[in-house]
């Protein structure tokens, strides 16, 4: 019978040898592997035989399935570099590739790592803070009385908890001074979210850059030149940058900031693009009665504070006439910043 073994093994290797494809191939292993193979046909007449010829057909039936094992994979390789070989045949390799299509930055990430680039140069540091804030420190903290209409439930997103997404990043601000004693000098960008009506200016959710200098003897002119500085940089040294009396409840004097955009072929003319003024001594005496102690003492401390909007920033920078566009994801748009 070892002699048997030894004829099935020649066989199957001769036929595995001969296959041409992987489905010849499979033909063979099913045909000398299989359940139904000669090899487990002598292996199932094993129990005939005397104790002395059970080891000798035992070791001959192990090495033909193994050296039957060793030819199918030997072949299978064979089948594949051939396979391989014939699908790169006529192929020119001094033909240029194919161009795979490049990725680009959304231009509001340009247009924030720029911001945060220019104030950094100032000497300020970025600072962070939730995103789900509480009345106190979104609006009480910023001298924002209960009856304001920002304080709404048709302006605010509130939570059943009384939380609410903050409507600002000014809530930052507050978070930061409640932690650190002056001087602080910091910018706070991030997302802050609103009940407005979307349209081609205005979203429900956009994107803010906040900034608060606080120490001894900080001067409205430290924030008019710190502003007129941002802006030249960001869009060049000739830009016109004016500032407009305003209120805000948490600054006192108050601006709004314009800057003359100059589009080719129309006529300049002023755009709003943040608001800023001299931190109001009741927002130190909040920041005060939220520490425990007097570390903000409105006779001693002063302070400005700006916000922007990226949106508006990326608007101004690239002429896009939709703010839609930024939100939409559509690849024909985002492709012109690549």
């Amino acid at each position: 019978m070892t002699e048997q073994a030894q004829k099935i093994k020649t066989e199957a290797i001769s036929a595995i040898e001969a296959a041409c494809d992987e489905n010849a191939l499979e033909e063979a292993r099913v045909k000398f592997l299989g359940k139904k193979s000669p090899l487990n046909a002598l292996a199932a007449g094993m129990k005939d035989l005397s104790p002395e010829e059970k080891p000798k057909l035992g070791a001959a039936l192990n090495e033909a399935r193994q050296s039957i094992t060793t030819a199918l994979e030997a072949r299978k390789q064979s089948l594949q570099d051939a396979a391989d070989s014939a699908s790169v045949e006529n192929l020119d390799i001094t033909m240029p590739a194919r161009e795979l299509p490049q990725g680009s930055l959304h231009p509001l990430t340009i247009v924030k790592d720029r911001a945060i680039q220019i104030l950094r140069r100032l000497g300020f540091a970025l600072a962070e803070g939730p995103e789900i804030e509480t009345e106190f420190h979104c609006f009480d903290a910023l001298n924002t009385p209960a009856d304001h209409p920002a304080r709404n439930d048709s302006d605010t997103f509130y939570f059943d908890s009384g939380k609410l997404l903050r409507t600002h990043t000014s809530s930052v601000q507050i978070r930061t001074m409640e932690k650190q004693d002056p001087p602080i000098k910091i910018i706070a960008p991030g997302s802050a979210y609103r009940r407005d009506e979307i349209d081609a200016t205005h979203l429900s959710v956009f994107n803010q850059l906040e900034g608060l200098y606080v120490n001894k003897d900080v001067r409205l002119s430290d924030l008019k030149g710190t502003l007129e500085y941002f802006y030249r940089a960001m869009f060049g040294d000739k830009t016109e940058v004016r500032f407009r009396p305003h209120f805000f409840p948490f600054t006192e004097p108050s601006f709004e900031i314009d800057v003359k955009l100059q589009v080719k072929g129309e006529e300049p003319k002023w755009i709003e693009v943040a608001g800023c003024g001299m931190v109001d001594p009741a927002v130190f005496g909040s920041i005060n009665e939220s520490r425990g102690d007097n570390a903000f003492d409105p006779a001693t401390t002063t302070g400005y504070a700006f916000g922007m909007g990226l949106d508006r920033l990326a608007m101004i920078q690239y002429g896009i006439k939709d703010i839609r566009l930024l939100i939409e994801n559509d690849t024909r748009f985002l492709s012109q910043f690549s």
